[in-house]
């Protein structure tokens, strides 16, 4: 790190100008997404029937899963709760290009490269794990889960609020799983870890591997199982590459 000329009170006066613009730009998209209501839940409700795209590629059989509405304000809570994520998911990468170039003159030439490798692939990854768990993995949850029964005189009644929180908190632990390969490297940078250890411990991380995808994936099939822990699997491989590289 190296110091850069400017009150403290001065750079706090560019951080808040900071935080405004980032708020600013998520409000407006935000707004837009609210604005976009049918192409929005087009999109987020798309997993819950067989016409979704993974499912006529899996060859499913067909399958509609019905959701309710409880209370006088959930869809319009609901709405903007959505568009609210969706804001923000779309103005992450303004975000983060505001809060790196605040940071970036107190760094140095080194230091910022780094930085710049380590956010950008951080963001990369985790949209990537969102995208997967939107395609494949709550898809199947949902298909799993909305169509069990105990007995066929028990109807499955499923609520939007139910929907809508399961979507939202699997995508954000996918989008922290795929950051694996990132933490991996900064530690194997700071000689914590080492690839011949992480290759040691290879069979463990299998059978973890397994227990998370069990755990995400509360199906009760073999494929299922190995189509979501192969991508983790694939994860950590990585990692002990990169950790390699990085040594």
């Amino acid at each position: 790190m190296k110091s850069e000329n400017g009150t403290f009170w001065e750079h706090l006066d560019v951080l808040r100008w900071v935080i405004l613009r980032s708020l600013g730009v998520a409000v407006i998209l935000a707004i837009t997404a609210f604005c976009l209501k049918d192409w929005l839940f087009a999109v987020v409700l798309a997993p819950r029937t067989s016409d979704f795209i993974t499912f006529r590629l899996l060859g499913v059989d067909p399958f509609s899963v019905h959701l309710m509405n409880t209370g006088l304000t959930e869809q319009f809570m609901t709405h903007m709760r959505v568009a609210m994520y969706a804001g923000v998911l779309c103005a992450a990468p303004y975000i983060i290009y505001e809060l790196f170039r605040f940071v970036s003159p107190g760094l140095y030439a080194g230091e910022r490269r780094a930085g710049f490798w380590i956010v950008t692939s951080g963001y990369v990854m985790f949209m990537m794990g969102t995208l997967l768990n939107y395609l494949l993995i709550f898809p199947l949850t949902v298909r799993f889960l909305g169509t069990y029964q105990v007995s066929a005189d028990v109807d499955n009644m499923l609520t939007l609020q139910s929907y809508i929180d399961t979507l939202i908190s699997m995508s954000l632990v996918m989008g922290v799983i795929f950051e694996l390969p990132v933490v991996c490297a900064i530690l194997g940078k700071m000689g914590f870890i080492n690839g011949s250890l992480m290759a040691r411990y290879r069979r463990h991380a299998i059978v973890a591997i397994l227990i998370v995808a069990a755990i995400i994936t509360p199906t009760t099939d073999v494929f299922t199982l190995c189509i979501v822990s192969l991508p983790i699997w694939l994860l950590y491989e990585t990692s002990i590459l990169l950790v390699k590289l990085n040594h």
